[in-house]
């Protein structure tokens, strides 16, 4: 099948796409709050199922809940799955997620509208419970597809109001089969908001995705002696609290040359007893990194095992509480995504993720890639999160003319 002309989706309908979309957990400040298998989430997913059977596509669910709409193609070959996920964080946005399954629903209507049917089966697709928001972990679904969790440990994973992830998707009525798993593919793309600010700073309307980066986490402990804030000498105290701090600029000041694209967050602190007139007995903080380059990564835990044991008067001990590796996107992908831009004309960069998605375990069994657009100011995760909806565009037409280049026999 020759491509005769050149594609190119409808702005206008893709906007009330998304805002059609969006209504299901809107909030006040037109932000979207939409928990996995919560009320908006099963209504949202209603009305997926009907966008999609108007288009004549077929709709299938599996056993963990993710759907599977199917544009029928001439040949018996393995799918182009293009998905993301419908479910938010608590006064998130409109596009996170949501963007990469309305991308491929609003490619299969611009198909529909030229009067193409494709060579290749085009498949729809939502994955249940990517933002962990509700049921930990993130990317619950995809995380089981490819076998990186147990799937009867995460039915058994409870919510806040311990209702576990079985019983909501059961009532749901969302609970499929596990024959219809997606386990084959020609490729799977995943468009998504950047989440970051490096293409609206670099006023670029494409990020090529090459891999997610990998990260590192650790805990690190600092334990000294409480006493009266008021009466005990500064040069008898083993304050552990003043101690952490010292290691924090320590960790600062080594890391920092290490590499521009490391990125590291001391994003959690308890301090104990945490009463104004009594010295800290102990704190404890969270060192994460990420970077692609795991030699960077490896430099990192380098660094936090060479602090010292001893600080301040106070012991000080560092416990890593998880890692992943990076992963790298199929090349041959990457490289048709890569055609597709050039061909489209529109600017772009290759870049790492920094943030998760279900692309990187389903890179796993499937030949995947990721194309970004940009985000306002890089907000993300909250109700400000927006991108122009011509930038989105942008996006789905990237996806379009790569499912065009796949559609041609060689």
């Amino acid at each position: 099948m020759k491509q005769q002309q050149q594609l190119f989706v409808n702005v206008d309908r893709l906007e009330q796409t998304i805002e059609a979309f969006a209504d299901y957990g809107r909030t006040e400040n037109n932000g979207v709050t939409r928990l996995a298998l919560s009320e908006p989430d099963i209504a949202v997913r209603g009305y997926f199922r009907q966008c999609c059977e108007e288009l004549g596509m077929t709709v299938t669910v599996d056993d963990l809940g993710c759907m599977y709409a199917t544009y029928a193609g001439t040949e018996d070959v393995p799918p182009i799955v293009i998905g993301s996920h419908m479910d938010t964080v608590k006064k998130g946005g409109r596009f996170d997620g949501i963007l990469g399954v309305l991308a491929g629903l609003e490619l299969v209507r611009t198909l529909k509208d030229y009067g193409i049917q494709p060579r290749i089966p085009i498949v729809v697709m939502n994955f249940t419970n990517e933002e962990g928001a509700r049921f930990e972990p993130s990317m619950m679904a995809s995380g089981v597809l490819a076998g990186r969790f147990d799937g009867d440990t995460m039915l058994a994973k409870t919510d806040p109001d311990g209702i576990t992830f079985g019983d909501a998707l059961n009532a749901s009525g969302y609970a499929g089969e596990q024959q219809h798993r997606i386990r084959e593919a020609t490729a799977y793309l995943e468009l998504h908001i950047e989440q970051g600010p490096v293409l609206e700073s670099e006023q670029l309307a494409i990020g090529l995705v090459d891999c997610v980066v990998g990260m590192v986490c650790y805990e690190i402990e600092v334990q000294g002696d409480s006493n009266h804030a008021g009466t005990t000498p500064m040069s008898m105290r083993q304050d552990a609290l003043f101690a952490a701090n010292d290691l924090m600029l320590m960790l600062r000041e080594q890391l920092a040359p290490l590499d521009e694209e490391l990125v590291y967050t001391m994003g959690r602190m308890n301090v104990y007893p945490n009463i104004h007139t009594v010295i800290p007995n102990r704190v404890v903080f969270t060192l994460e990194a990420r970077h692609k380059d795991e030699d960077v990564v490896h430099q990192v835990e380098q660094i936090i095992g060479a602090l010292p044991k001893q600080q301040g008067g106070c012991e000080v001990k560092a416990t890593r509480l998880w890692n992943r590796n990076t992963v790298w996107f199929d090349t041959h992908v990457c490289g048709v995504l890569q055609q597709a831009v050039k061909t489209l004309g529109y600017s772009h960069r290759t870049m790492a993720s920094g943030a998760g998605h279900d692309a990187q375990f389903v890179a796993d069994f499937l030949p995947s890639a990721m194309v970004f657009v940009p985000s306002v100011r890089g907000k993300s995760h909250c109700e400000e999160e927006f991108t122009p909806y011509e930038q989105c565009a942008q996006g789905v037409n990237v996806l379009l003319e790569a499912v065009m280049l796949m559609q041609e026999k060689a």
